[in-house]
């Protein structure tokens, strides 16, 4: 009986190892691919907010971190510099909505060289179906309302949703989600205004997270 138990204990070694090193195989295997997807989504994303036509640099190979408050997040964020003939054209930039309905709201904001809103996408939420998810483009046009706006200054009072004396509308039975975004949006854009210079000068390194 001994002899049968530790033959099955040494069989079911035998398998633990060989699954993990399928796993480890597929997954090297499959990894390429996935980067693959991501920047072709990515790369889609940023193309709805600066069209390819408008630049001519490879996006990844001008991609950088961005760390600031500004950002929602103590995180680095991705920045992608959009160049045409080597000339800074704009950018698109990860933020954070930090006060969602159901926590943070990922967010791509596109800014023009003139400091304009190209557009915004929402990257990832989990606020309400049927209610705050209105910030999905796919639930309606409200996230591109922000496409050419600009801001004044950090006491910009159009900033705001309507019911707290701005230009935005709110969603019915749903004020903290677009209120959120649109604080986020707002200061994304104060970051570069305050950063601009500084930013079409800095170096790739995206995947080199200190």
């Amino acid at each position: 009986m001994m002899k049968s138990i530790s033959k099955n204990g040494l069989t079911l070694g035998i398998f633990a190892v060989v699954s993990t090193a399928l796993v480890a195989v597929t997954s090297a295997l499959t990894k390429p691919m996935i980067d693959q997807q991501i920047e072709r989504q990515l790369i889609s994303n940023i193309s709805e907010l600066i069209p390819a036509e408008e630049y001519n640099n490879d996006l990844f190979a001008s991609c950088f971190y961005s760390q600031d408050p500004h950002l929602g997040t103590t995180e680095p964020q991705q920045t992608w510099l959009a160049l045409k003939d080597q000339q800074p054209v704009g950018l698109a930039i990860e933020a954070i909505a930090p006060n969602g309905y159901n926590g943070n709201i990922r967010l791509l904001v596109g800014i023009w060289y003139d400091g304009s809103v190209a557009g915004v996408r929402v990257l990832e939420h989990k606020e309400t179906p049927g209610l705050g998810d209105k910030i999905d483009l796919g639930k309606s046009n409200w996230i591109t309302h922000f496409s050419g706006l600009t801001v004044e200054s950090e006491a910009d009072k159009r900033w705001a949703v309507k019911k707290d004396g701005g230009q935005f509308d709110a969603f019915t039975g749903a004020t903290i989600t677009p209120r959120a975004v649109v604080q986020a949006v707002r200061n994304t854009v104060l970051f570069y205004q305050l950063n601009k210079d500084n930013l079409y000068q800095q170096s790739a390194n995206c995947g080199v997270k200190s």
